[in-house]
């Protein structure tokens, strides 16, 4: 039978205490982490959310105290009353490594069944185990921490909006469905049979309203929701540092947020960051980094070895220049030992799982370089290609030729993957890059037409207007996003707000005045009401909270997650419904296989 609280009141918690404590009469709740029984002496280490207390019983302690605690297990949920005393033999393991707490009463407040795994900081159980039994899961140390700091991250970020003038408001969770970039998750509506609301991409469109509202400065922590494929850093359903302004343009917008992280860093992590981040245009990054979110924090720049191999009589990269490509690589400094044949191997087939042709490569170990491609080459021309690639003596170039789209992006993944291997990227360091400028529109080489890279409302830089029909590869967007070590953490612009430019903006864009009317109708008519120059952007609470506790997947930061086929093992979510509820919905469940 469980045991009350009558009488007892916790005063502090477990990891609170210290030697200066030493002789005030304390009480302290947690679960069991350890029990040890010595004879005379039983010690139970006691956990809660800030670590660890040693509970002391020794021969001086009550029979039915030193009773119960021999009867303690595993994560059985103690209230304890008793005196802080100095520790015999003290640890610097624990921060309450010099006291212990010499128990005088003891309640059992739950017992505990032997748990599917032990809980220990560093848990070798696999990790759908763990999801299956996430609350326990989160009562490890370094998964409950991280939920702590995210809990940190969300406090500094509102009290820091709410010193700079913003306004918190909520905006609907059932929306209308319109196109943002993923699947929509839809709720059907039992009123309106064969109508949905939509689950919010974001809060794209409402906190422009919002704007021309008259707000100004709108912030929210939002929730939410996308039907993609998930990964480490993506999860169906997230939550979005949201934020939109009025009266400004992108210098002001970039300045709110570097100054809403140096104080997040400064607050949570105690490290001074420098401002203003660095900023590289988005031809820029690709070009020299292969991706539009490059982790800078170290070298291995891409080069463009086309002008230099146009006149061999390797034929890979005389057909890949001919037909338009291009030959480019990465040097990896110092590698080549650590990247032996049979590495650059692996390193080929990882390439053609994502999409080249081949791999490329000189490995220059000993006196004369051993090169893939050296029997197709003149005298000289190996020389000129090492010079090119900026290659010495023990470095290794690795060498993609193919069209742009296909040769950078590889040698941009290849160039993170190699970094690993080497492990020469710096791990105690926070690389912040805003990517401007990018293009409003890429070409779709399957369909032959411009299609728009950012939300329709996104404003093209004043410029550039000329060119929206004429020549649509011409026109830069007033968008920027915001990187940090080779992540995407925010995504923002410029939104137009006049209605003739709205229009022809839809139309470049190839939209019908019916499609106009179903999906933007009711902002298109806001915008005929006076709409003042505003922008915004939002940025991924999740994947910031996973940088700054440094872990690797957002798992590790989200309370109760989903894994990669977007269910939650620990609920066994989602799951059928009875046929009641679908045929008060309207709805009937087809069998795919028939």
């Amino acid at each position: 039978m469980a045991e009350f609280m009558t009488g007892l009141k916790r005063t502090h918690y477990c990891s609170d205490l210290r030697s200066s404590d030493i002789g005030k009469e304390v009480t302290v709740c947690g679960w069991v982490q350890r029990q040890r029984d010595l004879g005379g002496l039983i010690f139970i280490d006691l956990r809660d959310r800030t670590g660890i207390v040693q509970l002391a019983f020794s021969d001086n302690t009550d029979k039915a105290v030193f009773d119960k605690a021999a009867d303690c297990r595993s994560e059985y949920v103690l209230c304890a009353k008793g005196t802080v005393k100095e520790r015999s033999a003290k640890t610097d393991k624990i921060a309450t490594g010099d006291i212990e707490i010499d128990v005088n009463d003891l309640r059992v407040l739950s017992k505990a069944q032997t748990p599917p795994f032990e809980i220990l900081d560093e848990s070798k159980t696999g990790e759908d185990v763990r999801l299956k039994y996430r609350y326990l899961d989160l009562r490890r140390k370094p998964l409950m921490d991280n939920i702590i700091m995210r809990s940190k991250i969300a406090k500094v970020t509102r009290d820091y909006f709410a010193e700079n003038g913003f306004i918190e408001i909520e905006t609907p969770m059932m929306i209308k469905s319109t196109p943002e970039g993923a699947r929509d998750y839809l709720v059907p509506s039992r009123i309106h049979h064969g109508k949905f609301y939509a689950l919010p991409q974001s809060p794209q469109i409402y906190k422009q309203l919002l704007m021309l509202s008259g707000f100004d400065r709108y912030i929210q922590l939002a929730r939410c929701f996308r039907d993609e494929d998930l990964r480490a850093d993506r999860q169906p359903e997230f939550t979005q540092i949201d934020m939109e302004l009025s009266f400004v343009d992108v210098d002001d917008i970039m300045e709110i947020n570097e100054g809403l992280l140096k104080r997040l860093f400064k607050e949570v992590l105690d490290i001074d960051l420098v401002l203003p981040f660095e900023r590289m245009t988005y031809n820029d990054a690709i070009n020299t980094y292969g991706s539009d979110k490059p982790d800078i924090r170290f070298d291995m720049k891409i080069q463009d070895l086309s002008s230099t191999v146009k006149d061999t009589d390797f034929v890979v990269f005389k057909s890949a220049i001919e037909n338009g490509g291009s030959v480019r690589c990465i040097t990896a400094k110092g590698a080549a030992s650590i990247l032996t044949r049979k590495e650059i191997d692996k390193l080929t087939e990882y390439v053609k799982g994502i999409g080249a042709k081949g791999l490329a490569y000189v490995r220059w170990l000993d006196d004369t370089p051993n090169c893939s491609f050296s029997k197709f080459l003149k005298e000289g021309e190996l020389d000129a290609i090492l010079q090119k690639a900026g290659a010495e003596k023990g470095d290794v170039v690795l060498i993609v030729a193919d069209k742009d789209k296909v040769v950078l992006p590889t040698l941009g993944a290849l160039r993170l993957s190699v970094a690993k291997k080497l492990d020469i990227i710096p791990k105690d360091e926070y690389k912040f890059l805003w990517i401007v400028d990018f293009p409003f529109f890429e070409y779709d080489d399957e369909s032959g037409e411009w299609v728009a890279m950012h939300h329709p409302f996104t404003m093209p830089k004043e410029e550039c207007l000329q060119y929206l029909e004429s020549d649509p590869g011409k026109v830069i967007a007033k968008a920027y996003d915001l990187t940090l070590n080779g992540v995407e953490l925010s995504s923002g612009s410029m939104r137009i707000t006049d209605y003739e430019l709205q229009q022809k903006m839809f139309k470049a864009l190839k939209l019908t005045d019916e499609e106009i009317e179903a999906k933007f109708g009711f902002l298109v008519e806001a915008y005929k009401y006076g709409a003042p120059p505003h922008g915004g952007m939002g940025i991924g609470l999740d994947r910031l909270s996973m940088l700054m506790c440094k872990t690797e997947s957002l798992r590790d930061v989200t309370a109760f997650p989903k894994v990669q086929n977007a269910s939650e093992l620990m609920s066994d979510c989602p799951a059928e419904v009875d046929k009641d509820s679908l045929d008060v919905l309207g709805i009937a469940v087809v069998d795919e296989e028939k």
